[in-house]
């Protein structure tokens, strides 16, 4: 179908801005850049409202690391969320991604732990994903100062899925049981060639050159794409991951990758529901305020994934 006619005026406003593509700037301006696009644009009114948030500190791989956490309305106990955001693994934070997580756990009725990770190309590869696997060691360990009881999920949109699918098979590796993973448009193979990438290479907020930039800054110096902490989609052994609410966008270079990693999760006898919405684009998950089609794809996805966690 065509895209979404919302999300079509959204990208027409955004070449009519004048705006200079990222990769043609530095990170700084990058970060700059989306957090305008994101938290700067938000009205108090467009904030997605929970029980409470708190701001702390978790630990990281290297250091202590900022972290927000969402609790929902209600009476807990309630499943434990460690939510990683998305940007490349350069660009983002807590403020770009508050609404997301707000939404994660208003419809998965979770607490959620959001983790902002340190950043390329400041911190390349593996820092990343040094720092999701100790913080969701360290969430793993203090459930009872959030959730309260023994559910845990990993969840994160683009290159915090990427985050998500790693955590999840790094804990699973090591013993740790948990009860879902929420995926959304994720980033889990660097150098696959899928027609995604391809078709919708360009003009659809997330193009192949800032894919690049990225990369790039993040892994540019490190000689296997297919390692599993950079590309989870060629791990070793898929079985026994934790059930997967995966979704991927029509107009999405990832969106090919992402829907690769739901039927090799199927593969290896693990369960993967994964949803293509169509008309829509890559970052749709924060674009409900401008797209109802995007909105019910958000309240839906998310709705799906807290069925996971309460079953």
């Amino acid at each position: 179908m065509p895209v979404d006619q919302h999300t079509a005026a959204l990208l027409g406003m955004l070449e009519q801005s004048g705006m200079p593509p990222m990769y043609e700037g530095t990170p700084d301006a990058g970060r700059a850049q989306y957090l305008a696009l994101t938290a700067g644009t938000r009205t108090p009114e467009q904030v997605v409202a929970v029980g409470s948030t708190e701001d702390l500190t978790v630990p990281g791989a290297v250091g202590d690391l900022r972290a927000r956490v969402y609790r929902p309305e209600g009476e807990g106990p309630f499943p434990t969320v460690a939510f990683f955001h998305g940007g490349g693994w350069v660009i983002g934070d807590l403020d770009t991604h508050d609404n997301m997580a707000r939404h994660v756990c208003r419809g998965g009725r979770a607490v959620v732990v959001a983790v902002d990770y340190r950043l390329a190309p400041e911190h390349p590869f593996p820092a990343a994903a040094d720092d999701a696997v100790a913080s969701a060691r360290w969430i793993a360990a203090h459930l009872d100062r959030f959730g309260g009881d023994d559910r845990m999920a990993v969840a994160g949109d683009s290159a915090g899925g990427n985050l998500a699918a790693v955590v999840a098979q790094v804990l699973t590796a090591e013993g740790t049981r948990l009860s879902g993973q929420f995926l959304i448009y994720p980033a889990v193979d660097a150098m696959g060639e899928y027609p995604s990438r391809v078709e919708n290479a360009r003009g659809y907020f997330l193009e192949q050159p800032t894919m690049d930039w990225f990369y790039g800054h993040y892994a540019g110096a490190f000689d296997d794409a297919k390692d599993p902490r950079l590309s989870p989609l060629h791990a070793a052994d898929l079985s026994g991951l934790p059930p997967a609410v995966i979704v991927t966008a029509e107009y999405d270079p990832l969106r090919d990758e992402g829907e690769a990693y739901g039927e090799a999760l199927r593969a290896a006898g693990g369960e993967a529901s994964v949803t293509r919405y169509a008309g829509l684009i890559h970052g749709f998950f924060d674009m409900g305020t401008a797209s109802p089609a995007a909105q019910a794809a958000i309240d839906e996805s998310s709705a799906r994934f807290g069925e996971l966690l309460h079953r």
